[in-house]
C-alpha cells in the first residue's frame, strides 16, 4: 500500500496516554517518557505513533512524525465503518460492529481517540483481553487496516459488483430514487408531460 502524504491532509494531533519511564545505570536513574499519539482528518484517514525523549515536548512532537507515517486510510459506509471485524495485537483484542446512524462512538481507552479522529461516527466497540494502550492501539489499527467495501472485493475477486451483493446494489437504486426531488419520474414522466397534455387539450378546442 502507497504511502499516504500527511502534508495533503488536515489532521488533528491528540495525545492518548504518557508514561514515564526510569532506567537504572551504573551511575544512577535516567528519566524518560514515551508518548502514545494519534492524528486523523476525521474523514477516513489516521495513524498512530509512538514517540520517546527524555522531555515531554520532544516525546510529543516524535509520536506525532512517527504517527504521520504510518497513516492509513479507512473505508466509511455513510458514518460507520462496511463490517463488523476483530483483530488482536499481543494480548489485546478488539471487536469492532457497524452501528445505525445516531448511535455515536461506543468505545473506551485508547480505541475511542483513533475511532473519532478517524471520522467514524456511529460504531460499537469493545476492547477484551490486555488493556495496554499501546497493544490496544495498534489492534485497532489493524482493525480499521482490514475493512474492505464491497467495491474492493469485487475488484480483487474479477467479479460485478451485482454478481457479489445483489442486495447493495438494489438497495443503492431506492435509496437513490428516494433522494429525487417531489414529482419527478426516474424514468422521465411527471410534471412535463401533464403540460404536454394541456397544450393538446388547447389544439382540439
Amino acid at each position: 500500500m502507497p504511502r499516504i502524504n500527511a502534508d495533503e491532509l488536515d489532521l488533528e494531533e491528540q495525545v492518548i496516554r504518557t508514561n514515564k519511564v526510569q532506567k537504572t545505570h551504573k551511575g544512577g536513574r535516567t528519566l524518560s517518557w514515551n508518548v502514545l499519539v494519534a492524528v486523523g482528518d476525521r474523514n477516513g484517514h489516521v495513524g498512530v505513533g509512538l514517540g520517546k525523549a527524555a522531555g515531554i515536548p520532544d516525546a510529543i512532537r516524535k509520536g506525532i512524525e512517527d504517527a504521520k507515517k504510518n497513516i492509513i486510510k479507512v473505508p466509511l459506509v455513510g458514518t460507520t465503518i462496511p463490517h463488523e471485524v476483530d483483530s488482536q495485537f499481543g494480548a489485546a483484542f478488539v471487536r469492532m460492529k457497524p452501528a445505525s446512524p445516531g448511535t455515536g462512538v461506543v468505545a473506551g481507552g485508547a480505541v475511542r481517540p483513533i475511532l473519532e479522529l478517524a471520522g467514524i461516527k456511529d460504531v460499537l466497540a469493545k476492547s477484551l483481553g490486555s488493556q495496554n494502550p499501546i497493544n490496544t492501539a495498534w489492534a485497532t489499527m489493524a482493525g480499521l487496516r482490514s475493512l474492505k467495501v464491497a467495491e474492493n472485493v469485487s475488484e480483487m475477486r474479477g467479479k460485478s459488483l451485482n454478481e457479489m451483493v445483489p442486495w447493495l446494489v438494489k438497495k443503492r437504486e431506492e435509496e437513490a430514487v428516494a433522494t429525487l426531488p417531489g414529482g419527478v419520474n426516474p424514468n422521465g414522466g411527471g410534471e412535463p408531460e401533464a403540460e404536454n397534455d394541456e397544450e393538446f387539450q388547447e389544439a382540439e378546442d
